[in-house]
């Protein structure tokens, strides 16, 4: 019974709201932090349970008032309203008990790259970063440019940026994979359409700690800036790149005037890089996990595709279509895109959990 498998939350926070109290925990900041943040965590399921077990009290009064003829009558109208909302509840309790994924509250490290397509794909590199952009302004996420190598005829060849903010990985980790954009060139003189494609790659930001990198697997070269960047370029040696020799990830950065700002941001790439290989490689093992995942998998394969001529956007995961591609990438509402992701992602995740 669903019932009896919240009562361990229950009893848990319970536990940590005594624990809490004591002194012992409280001249212990350490202890005491880990403790909220485990209470914290267990808010949302313990107020649904407390609300579901109530619920569930108040039906059983309200049948008993069934066999009394003077209170059927409200009875009845109490059952009416209590009955849907228990199902609402399960439904609700169902989400909550699902497994969450480690990586949801990090901040994460995103990069887009331009495929097939040349200029028109370079273009859409910097059509695209920038609705992430208004999508994260929507969220009242940060979002600092790492490393970027602007094209001659605009746009980005490679745009990579860390987005900070509450819940930025849970909702980002759906962009993953390759984005095809189909429009008509400003340089196409007969009308027709352009079909090119760039790949976005999502990566959970690492804290030093997690990530621990021997001195002597680095390759760290040190060189001159070249291209777009400013009256520095071409002046100080100080665009760094770092090779990582066990796994042969190459991360180039010359987007900071400073060699140790470039290391630095470089360093920190590679870790996102190397974390997210651990996780690859995990999820190969563990198929039943890789069959729910929506956001991570083949980054080769095509998950969206974006129609201007008719303004059309649409995701081929889940068969979802919009004709509002020029509002979404305006006004950055990805949401209308991610939400439906993440519905899909839950109710398979349920399915597997047999919940």
């Amino acid at each position: 019974m669903l019932a009896d498998k919240l009562t361990p939350f229950i009893n848990r926070y319970n536990e940590l709201s005594n624990l809490l109290s004591s002194p012992d925990i409280t001249s212990d900041i350490k202890r005491m932090t880990e403790l909220s943040k485990e209470q914290s965590s267990l808010n949302k399921i313990v107020t649904k349970a407390l609300e579901y077990k109530s619920v569930i009290q108040q039906i059983a009064e309200s049948k008993e008032m069934l066999a009394d003829p003077e209170m059927i009558d409200m009875a009845k109208e109490e059952l009416k309203s209590l009955e849907p909302r228990i199902e609402e509840l399960e439904e609700e309790i169902k989400l909550l008990l699902l497994p969450r994924d480690p990586n949801d509250d990090r901040n994460i490290i995103v990069e887009l790259r331009a495929g097939a397509g040349g200029d028109e794909a370079a273009i859409f590199v910097g059509d695209l970063f920038e609705a992430y952009v208004r999508y994260a302004d929507l969220r009242d996420w940060k979002v600092e440019i790492m490393s970027s190598s602007p094209s001659d005829a605009g746009g980005y060849k490679e745009m990579i940026a860390l987005i900070k903010g509450d819940q930025v990985y849970s909702r980002l980790k759906y962009e993953g994979g390759t984005h095809r954009v189909q429009r008509v060139p400003a340089t196409e003189s007969q009308g027709r359409v352009h079909t090119s494609a760039i790949t976005v790659a999502v990566m959970a930001e690492v804290e030093d700690v997690e990530i621990q990198i021997n001195e002597n697997d680095l390759k760290i070269d040190v060189m001159r800036s070249s291209g777009c960047g400013g009256q520095s370029v071409n002046t100080t040696d100080s665009a760094v790149r770092i090779t990582h020799l066990p796994t042969g990830i190459v991360v180039t950065n010359q987007d900071q005037k400073s060699q140790h700002k470039n290391k630095e941001k470089a360093m920190k790439v590679l870790k996102a890089r190397l974390y997210d290989l651990e996780m690859q490689e995990a999820m190969e093992k563990d198929s039943a996990t890789r069959s729910a995942q929506v956001g991570t998998g083949d980054r080769s394969g095509r998950i969206r595709t974006y129609n201007y001529p008719q303004n059309r956007i649409s995701d081929h995961r889940i068969n979802l279509t919009l004709y509002r591609l020029d509002e979404i990438m305006g006004g950055g509402l990805l949401d209308e895109i991610i939400e439906p992701l993440i519905a899909d992602h839950q109710a398979k995740i349920v399915e597997a959990a047999g919940l």
